[in-house]
């Protein structure tokens, strides 16, 4: 059963006190809806906090209401509660996929590389799973531009933004771990790799969209996130071989 944030927890959101928010666990619902506990189930910390400098673009924020239930617990929730009063306390940040905005300023063929994060989990994942540690690279970078504790709008979570699902699928318990979800998101690259014969382009077309949506267009959907995404993983990859993944 979903308890929910602490008075003083609360009152670090109501009085800007992050460092006390930053206990706050985000759960999304099967229906959608998103709420908000100081309860880990998982070992997994969300933060909640303003905007940092820079990140203008990268991260979109969503309202969160606050209300007592019937039982009289303190609740948050992204959605305004039908009969409650609620008020909004705080924005929460969701990042998004980073390499996924059509529109960017970033250029990607100078944006920094990071050669050295996780260096040991992406080398010991390449080679359990044969692929090539550039390209596992290229996928973090575009996917969470290497913040472990990412999460997307549509409850995607870390470094290489796993859906809770898929995740399970592949054997990942926690996937805010960086071992575990750099080992689980390889594996699924992996899968995709072997099933469309080695055709990065498709490879990773379906870890953005899904191989439905590459099945269903016979190669690279129409989507613009998606063909964003393809093109800058692609140029990436190249960078991170040339520096030497």
């Amino acid at each position: 059963m979903l308890r929910v944030v602490s008075f003083g927890l609360l009152l670090g959101l109501l009085h800007g006190e992050w460092a006390l928010a930053q206990s706050i666990r985000k759960v999304i619902r099967e229906d959608g809806r998103v709420e908000y506990t100081n309860v880990s189930d998982d070992g997994v910390t969300y933060v909640t906090r303003p905007p940092k400098s820079g990140e203008k673009g990268k991260v979109t924020y969503e309202s969160i209401y606050k209300y007592r239930s019937d039982d009289g617990v303190i609740t948050f929730t992204n959605q305004k509660p039908k009969g409650k009063k609620a008020f909004v306390t705080r924005r929460y940040a969701k990042f998004s996929c980073y390499a996924c905005r059509p529109k960017t300023s970033v250029d990607w063929y100078k944006t920094a590389l990071n050669t050295e994060a996780y260096r040991d989990h992406v080398s010991a994942s390449a080679k359990e799973f044969a692929v090539d540690p550039a390209l596992i690279r290229a996928v973090m970078h575009a996917e969470s531009h290497f913040k472990k504790g990412a999460v997307s709008s549509q409850g995607a979570q870390g470094l290489m933004q796993l859906m809770p699902a898929t995740a399970a699928e592949l054997g990942v318990g926690n996937a805010f771990d960086p071992a575990e979800n750099i080992r689980g998101g390889t594996k699924y690259l992996s899968e995709l790799l072997t099933s469309y014969k080695g055709d990065i382009t498709r490879a990773t077309a379906a870890y953005n969209a899904g191989p439905g949506a590459v099945a269903k267009y016979d190669g690279v959907p129409p989507y613009a996130e998606t063909q964003a995404y393809v093109k800058r993983v692609g140029i990436l990859y190249k960078r991170y071989q040339k520096a030497g993944g």
